[in-house]
């Protein structure tokens, strides 16, 4: 189908991207591109990511007839429970802090990625992070605007590090983090054991039990590690799209695009009307399903039977229902990878909401993540926190095939905007013939809560006229909640890449091909 290509790396800070292509330039592998570029993007984009977070990804080996999965997310504390939540006087699930950390997955997500299919070894693919966190690096716009915004949830041992002076770094200023270049090193010497049974995870719980919170040393030496899983694969038109299994919300995804792909699509604003009701739809469905499959069954193909998907259809009608919100914002970071043999890795990582908990652990750099607000206290329902469980997880990696094998690798960062974001890019290709950059580039809607949706500047009037006609409450969509994308395909030409302007990143080829560059 496609020529052969030389590798590219695609994500939202240039530094990252720089670090992905020189590592597959030096032989390196798809991926030890995607872990080159999520080790710099701790350090240059701390409010979306860290060591201290969780990793999702999917690698395709190159004649492989599709990809496989690993779940590296880190599972709630012994102590968190439904009673002891209560007794600290939440009726909900805070939204950070103590009590909101569970076991960080990220390190030993790298551990995994790189020795199955690493070639190159943690010195050289950390490299690059070591130096930014040591040598600093300058505040790129898109991340200076979003750590002033996150800088409110910092506790006040995390604001000496990532608050220099008091304030949050402005665009062009310079920050280094020499706390975390140390613990970086300390992956390369060891690998992801002292975060876990070694001074580093005894440092992060000590961090959580000094603010009173139930994380514990024995629940990080305790955690078994990451999962290798079975992509879950779903047909759209003449493409199959791969979603990780539950505890992600890959099955939003995979659900509202079946729903919407065979409803009426006689115009644009049609078409937007019944892509907003399905998206309706299969949040709710997630709500009440996704959960720890190892705690409680999830039906993913009763969910995608069918039967089931043409009840559910009938449902829909041809004006706006009243649907509750699927959740706020959050921050995350995606990078997308493909190497001179083909193969390519598609990872996500995150520390979920805007600096994680906003807790960082004394002399390490690190943030930890406020994860553990991903469960719910409601009675009875499958996703309460226990111990040992993962809670419902936002961040998902997809990627995308055909008869021919590979096709792509998609990511949307932004919490419950990621399965909306990636059912409008999915569209803008297989629909509409979009480039991957345009794909990314289009104007994006997103399903807010009852009847309201946010709509991006830009975005073709006459669609706009033609939802509010069919009932939606539309209101403007700020750039920092339309998601950020990242997108490779393989096509007869050679790759394609695609880079989300509303994000610092571009697209980096090794040695030439295709690219465009995110604003």
């Amino acid at each position: 189908m496609a020529a052969p290509t030389m590798g590219m790396v695609v994500t939202s800070h240039p530094l990252a991207v720089q670090a992905g292509v020189a590592v597959l330039h030096d032989g390196g592998s798809a991926a030890d591109a995607a872990v080159a570029a999520a080790a710099v993007l701790t350090v240059v984009d701390p409010c979306s990511t860290g060591v201290g977070g969780d990793l999702f990804a999917m690698y395709w080996e190159a004649g492989a007839g599709g990809p496989v999965g690993l779940a590296a997310a880190g599972c709630a504390p012994a102590g968190m429970t439904v009673s002891a939540l209560r007794e600290q006087g939440f009726d909900e699930m805070p939204a950070d802090g103590p009590w909101t950390v569970t076991v960080p997955g990220a390190p030993w997500g790298w551990s995994e990625l790189l020795a199955r299919f690493g070639r190159l070894g943690r010195e050289r693919v950390l490299r690059p992070a070591i130096e930014a966190a040591y040598e600093g690096f300058a505040v790129s716009p898109a991340v200076a605007e979003e750590w002033e915004l996150g800088a409110n949830r910092l506790h006040p041992t995390a604001a000496t590090v990532f608050l220099p002076g008091g304030r949050a770094p402005q665009t062009g200023q310079r920050f280094a983090n020499p706390e975390l270049g140390m613990t970086l090193e300390r992956f390369v010497a060891h690998g992801h054991s002292p975060f876990y049974d070694g001074p580093i995870g005894v440092a992060i719980a000590d961090a959580v039990a000094e603010l009173g919170g139930p994380l514990r040393a024995a629940d990080l030496a305790g955690w078994r590690g990451p999962d290798w899983v079975v992509p879950l694969r779903a047909r759209y038109r003449d493409v199959d799209v791969f979603e990780l299994p539950p505890p992600g919300q890959g099955l939003v995804v995979q659900e509202a695009m079946l729903l919407y792909e065979q409803l009426p699509q006689g115009s644009p604003a049609e078409a937007d009307h019944y892509l907003i009701e399905s998206l309706k739809l299969a949040f709710a469905d997630a709500a009440d399903h996704i959960a720890d499959p190892r705690f409680v069954p999830v039906p993913a193909a009763e969910l995608l039977d069918t039967d089931r998907l043409a009840a559910l259809r009938d449902r829909i009608g041809p004006t706006a229902a009243e649907a509750p919100t699927p959740g706020t914002p959050s921050d995350t970071v995606y990078v997308c990878a493909v190497d001179e043999s083909g193969s390519a890795c598609s990872l996500i990582q995150s520390l979920y909401d805007s600096f994680g908990s906003g807790i960082a652990v004394p002399g390490t750099g690190l943030l930890l993540q406020n994860r553990g607000n991903g469960f719910t206290l409601r009675e009875h329902h499958p996703n309460r926190p226990e111990p040992g469980k993962r809670p419902y997880h936002t961040i998902i990696p997809a990627m995308l095939g055909t008869d021919d094998g590979f096709l792509g690798c998609l990511g949307v960062v932004g919490g419950f905007m990621q399965p909306q974001g990636q059912l409008q890019i999915l569209r803008n290709v297989v629909d509409r013939g979009m480039s991957a950059q345009d794909a990314v580039d289009a104007p994006r809607l997103r399903f807010l809560a009852g009847r309201h949706v946010g709509v991006e500047d830009g975005y073709d009037e006459t669609v706009r006229a033609g939802l509010a006609e069919r009932g939606h409450e539309l209101e403007p969509l700020p750039r920092s909640e339309c998601g950020g994308a990242q997108l490779i395909l393989r096509t007869p030409a050679g790759l394609q890449g695609g880079s989300d302007r509303r994000k610092d990143g571009l697209v980096g080829p090794q040695n030439g091909g295709s690219s465009g560059c995110g604003g």
